[in-house]
């Protein structure tokens, strides 16, 4: 009952604010771009309220409850990735474009082929990344209401449904603050939870480690004891190695280009407080993973391996942990930030994919970029975020609770990486990128990733023909390899005459989009 009144007091507060951002977002630019008035601090917590999603808090405690230091490189990678979004992608970005990625390819390459092709990627990007999300939300809020009858299908249509009300009425600034509230309630919640940790340990790092170089479970019906400081419980021969470093791969190169955390750079005044927002995300979230390793050890320490796979399975690591050293209120507070967790992201990504269908597809390819009004491309928006809403819980619903978050996850930026990246890259720094290379290196990295996932263990079990969990070590090559041989068959001459104008207003921002609510 705590942990209904706690997740109710989030869903009102938040609906609080959607109402309030509603009032406020009466054009294109606010509903889009939250009116491009958010300060440095306040988007580098909106980014890092993106990024720790569900499959941070809830799936990677759960890949180290289970894995130890294997679970713990995903940590890595996702953190290392905020470097190429910092040093690459952030102030270029806030500088050519305007909502969303593809107006920085459609800057100086044929408007239509690109943006239809970056709407797929991205509509594909946040699709996998939702479902992730909304498997984590189903699963938590079944396992901590059952005794109210809700299951996992109420649970993710109640998600679904309070999310499609967070993007329709409140746009972009209500998804700003949203996830602003959010981190602000989970990093409470983690540095709490890994201080009880600690607290079991005497604050002693060196018991707390040594401990976790003797973690005992059940494994095929007989009792081992495994040192989950060293790898290798996961990634295991003869794959283990390159399974890694294709992951790897996916997360470092795939964070640049995801389209819900690059939409949070078009928020900002300028391109400096879009820099320094990132160093804002970034200290956040390398603070929030670094915590993560007490709480997935801590789990594997204080509640047993065996005792999650017994109650609900990986993504339960980190409530079952607040349960055992917290009590009931603890898991109540636990399940309502876990609970706006999911919630805030999935707005995130809606809000990032319906943008794009409605700037990039409906404007600028179904309309072939004649004027539409902007309430019209804002209830275009509306309707794609019902739709993409209604979309993601059928799915969840289809694959069930078992899946583990943080691999639908990876899966992701395996495909963000494959697609996106290449092309962002070249055309904000090679002259003789075109429109032909930027369709085939989105087209070739968005279906070889797709297609090697179909073709993994994951889906294909042992005799797959394609041997990696994640895509990204073969994937991206492909997509980079596409976009300059396609690049290569052709020249197009205004392309590269219009590469000079995109590179003084990447880097200087002369010509950039400013503040404005108007």
């Amino acid at each position: 009952m705590t942990a209904i009144l706690m997740t109710l007091a989030f869903v009102v507060a938040t609906l609080g604010i959607t109402a309030w951002a509603s009032r406020r977002s009466t054009g294109a630019i606010s509903f889009f771009a939250a009116g491009r008035n958010i300060t440095a601090w306040q988007n580098g917590l909106a980014v890092a309220g993106d990024y720790m999603s569900a499959a941070s808090f809830l799936g990677i405690t759960g890949l180290i409850a289970f894995y130890g230091y294997d679970g713990f490189m995903y940590s890595v990678g996702f953190l290392v990735a905020y470097l190429t979004v910092l040093l690459i992608v952030a102030e270029p970005l806030r500088n050519s474009g305007k909502y969303t990625i593809a107006d920085v390819l459609a800057y100086r390459l044929r408007p239509r082929p690109v943006r239809a092709m970056a709407s797929l990627s991205t509509l594909t990007i946040s699709g996998l990344y939702m479902i992730a999300q909304m498997v984590g939300a189903g699963a938590m809020v079944s396992l901590l209401m059952k005794e109210t009858g809700i299951d996992f299908r109420m649970s993710v249509i109640s998600v679904g449904l309070l999310m499609i009300v967070y993007v329709v009425f409140g746009g972009m600034l209500a998804t700003t603050w949203v996830q602003i509230v959010k981190a602000v309630l989970l990093m409470a919640g983690v540095i709490l939870l890994s201080l009880l940790v600690l607290a079991d340990f005497g604050f002693s790092l060196d018991a707390f480690f040594t401990a976790a170089t003797q973690v005992t479970y059940t494994e095929n019906g007989a009792t081992v004891t495994r040192d989950f400081l060293q790898p290798g419980h996961y990634y295991k021969p003869p794959y283990g190695p390159l399974n890694l470093i294709s992951l790897s791969l996916a997360l470092i190169l795939g964070t640049a280009g995801l389209p819900h955390i690059l939409v949070r750079f078009y928020t900002v005044p300028d391109a400096p407080t879009a820099r320094v927002s990132v160093v804002w995300a970034m200290a956040i979230i390398g603070f929030f993973y670094v915590l993560t390793t007490f709480l997935g050890f801590g789990a594997a320490l204080l509640v047993g391996r065996d005792t999650i796979a017994a109650n609900g399975g990986v993504n339960m690591s980190a409530p079952l942990l607040a349960a055992a050293l917290g009590g009931d209120l603890f898991l109540a507070f636990i399940a309502a930030v876990t609970f706006a967790t999911i919630l805030a992201v999935v707005a995130g990504l809606t809000i990032s994919a319906s943008t794009s269908v409605a700037h990039d597809f409906y404007s600028n390819v179904l309309r072939a970029g004649k004027p539409t009004s902007p309430k019209e491309e804002v209830f275009v928006a509306r309707l794609t975020a019902v739709g993409l809403g209604l979309g993601s819980v059928f799915v969840a619903i289809l694959i069930g609770p078992t899946a583990n978050v943080a691999f639908l996850v990876g899966l992701a930026f395996a495909v963000a990486a494959s697609a996106n990246l290449p092309v962002i890259l070249l055309s904000l720094f090679w002259r003789r990128f075109n429109t032909t290379g930027a369709v085939a290196g989105m087209a070739a990295g968005l279906f070889s990733s797709i297609l090697f996932i179909a073709l993994s263990p994951s889906f294909q079990g042992a005799d797959a023909w394609f041997p990696l969990e994640n895509p990204g070590i073969a994937s991206i090559p492909i997509g980079f390899l596409a976009a300059i041989l396609g690049t290569l068959i052709r020249r197009e001459p205004e392309a590269e005459r219009q590469y000079t104008e995109l590179l003084v207003r990447a880097t200087t921002g002369l010509g950039a989009e400013k503040a404005s609510m108007h």
